[in-house]
């Protein structure tokens, strides 16, 4: 398992940031770490006009599940680090590769393993829409749209509303919730043969999708209606210019 230190005085990590405007923060002192399969280790800058991170790169609506800080914090800005900044010290790593260094890096500090697996394929989903590969994308495309669609439709299935899946038919509603939490297992498992290499993430995404499905919708139109009221009070954010420009 791979291991943080300082880098000034070789001992134990010293995390300290500045916050730039309470979403993005600067590292004051340069983080390093040890991978496992690597002789080299990595560094991530100290570098206050060129290097920022948002932590945990966690959309507002999830925060209840994944917050942007905690035990993995470290990890967090050590991943930005490889992944926006080219002039890291350290071996060269693709993407997909600095997203496994993420994962073992936040294992490594205790976070539990369904939250560092949650989030390294969060990341993973970056990472197939950021790459060259038009069939990672679509892929992934594919997952997250059937697996809505599905969802949707079995949620009207449920309720006798337009039955059409096969697997629900006209049975008592917790034979039909049991049909429907397994095929939320199966199709997704099926689509993530198309990632590849990441297909574990695939699976991850695809049914932690399909099982809060309801709930990510409910919260997102609550979201969506708090950002409309809290406009209406507040007035426009202002937008803080870059220190890079």
């Amino acid at each position: 398992m791979g291991k943080f230190f300082d880098v000034e005085d070789g001992g134990p990590l010293r995390l300290e940031l500045r916050s730039v405007d309470g979403r993005d923060f600067t590292v004051l002192r340069q983080i390093g770490y040890d991978a496992d399969g690597y002789n080299e280790s990595f560094t991530a800058p100290a570098d206050l006009t060129t290097f920022e991170t948002d932590l945990a790169s966690v959309p507002a609506v999830f925060g209840w599940l994944v917050p942007r800080n905690g035990l993995f914090l470290p990890a967090a800005v050590l991943h930005d680090a490889l992944v926006d900044l080219p002039q890291y010290i350290g071996p060269p790593v693709s993407r997909m590769e600095a997203d496994r260094i993420f994962r073992s890096a936040m294992i490594g500090l205790g976070t539990g393993m369904v939250r560092a697996y949650l989030m390294w394929s969060a990341v993973t989903v970056a990472t197939m829409w950021l790459g060259p590969q038009i069939r990672q994308r679509l892929a992934l495309i594919a997952t997250i749209g059937v697996v809505t669609v599905l969802g949707l439709t079995a949620t009207l299935d449920l309720f006798d509303v337009w039955n059409v899946l096969p697997w629900m038919g006209q049975q008592s509603t917790l034979v039909e919730l049991g049909w429907g939490a397994l095929f939320a297992v199966i199709v997704p498992s099926v689509l993530a043969i198309g990632w590849g290499r990441a297909w574990q993430a695939g699976v991850i995404i695809g049914v932690t999708l399909a099982l809060l499905l309801h709930a990510t919708i409910v919260l997102a139109l609550l979201y969506v209606a708090y950002l409309g009221v809290e406009r209406i009070v507040s007035g426009p954010v202002a937008t803080r210019r870059s220190p890079r420009s």
